[in-house]
């Protein structure tokens, strides 16, 4: 499917997401059967195509609610006018906010000089309290909302505009280069760093601490490597395999555990870096930058690994239709 996808091929690939794959390809054909009958029948009363298909598809709804129909898959808890308004509206609140409340409890707590053991150890009992409490109140405000026959908060009726487009299949060409170009520019930046510095005032200050140099360094570039074969082996094959998923997600771990673990042991930042270009206060400003990139790097290697195995298993099961 390309970016010429029809609004009728968005909305078939849309709403066979949710369909177990033995039932896909049958219930695919079926819906793209219906739709195109109802446009005919629609073009030979005089509309035009493109309105046909939008004014079909409008009838037709939402595509999610649309495939539970077709599967019998109840959308229950909330109800099902409210069920995927709320089922989205909360991942999204997982996305952002335990990550919010864990960088902020993290900052004052480094702030006030506790260790890494404790911050861990604030942060499971956070996380857990905060999960909870979204679900909770998240499902409370939908479950009024569906006792007082209230509208949902975008009050919005579903559209075809509102069709995500498909989903990109394979990897090309330009996906390895830009994973070799990334992984080579970021070699460069850890040498520049190192050996010339980024502060024009002070000439050799490193925002890595010197004492990486060489094993460390040395091991980060060995992962690196690893990390621009995997990508070449990824475009000649075609496509992430579970196997590549694994390796990715295992080299990320190589690269972020010692990288956190350097981090809060005031091994990973120059220490003598935010005093030199910040005399009064650079210190503290240190201990926040140092939060932050931990975040940084912990959300890049968890960002990187879910990204492959989602890859992988679409390609998985994309196969899987092919063979059967």
């Amino acid at each position: 499917m390309t970016a010429t996808a029809t609004l009728t091929d968005r909305y078939v690939d849309a709403a066979m997401r949710t369909v177990p794959e033995a039932q896909r390809a049958d219930l695919a054909a079926e819906l793209r059967a219906s739709i195109d009958d109802q446009v005919e029948a629609r073009v030979e009363q005089g509309e035009l195509r493109d309105d046909a298909e939008r004014a079909v598809l409008i009838e037709l709804g939402d595509p999610d609610k649309l495939a539970a129909q077709y599967t019998d898959r109840p959308l229950w808890l909330v109800g099902p006018r409210y069920f995927l308004d709320w089922w989205r509206l909360l991942k999204l609140l997982l996305y952002i906010v335990p990550a919010c409340a864990a960088f902020g409890v993290s900052l004052a707590m480094v702030l006030d000089g506790a260790t890494f053991g404790e911050i861990i150890g604030a942060l499971v009992p956070l996380l857990l309290s905060v999960i909870v409490h979204l679900a909770f109140w998240t499902t409370l405000v939908f479950v009024i909302l569906e006792r007082t026959g209230h509208e949902t908060m975008n009050g919005q009726r579903w559209t075809p505009d509102q069709l995500p487009e498909p989903r990109q299949k394979g990897v090309g060409l330009g996906d390895m280069i830009a994973s070799l170009a990334f992984l080579g520019i970021m070699a460069g930046v850890v040498l520049w760093d190192l050996f010339v510095g980024f502060v024009p005032t002070e000439p050799g200050l490193s925002f890595l601490d010197p004492g990486l140099w060489p094993w460390w360094i040395l091991a980060l570039f060995a992962v690196m490597a690893l990390e621009a074969v995997l990508a070449i082996v990824v475009y000649a094959i075609g496509r992430w395999t579970i196997g590549l998923a694994v390796v990715n997600g295992i080299l990320n771990l190589v690269i972020a555990v010692p990288a956190l673990w350097l981090l809060f042991e005031g091994r990973l930042i120059n220490p003598a870096y935010f005093p030199t270009i910040i005399p009064d206060g650079g210190e503290e400003v240190g201990q926040i930058l140092s939060i932050i990139v931990g975040f940084v790097i912990a959300g890049v290697a968890v960002w990187d690994t879910v990204d492959a195995a989602l890859k992988a298993a679409r390609a998985r099961r994309g196969s899987s239709r092919v063979l059967n």
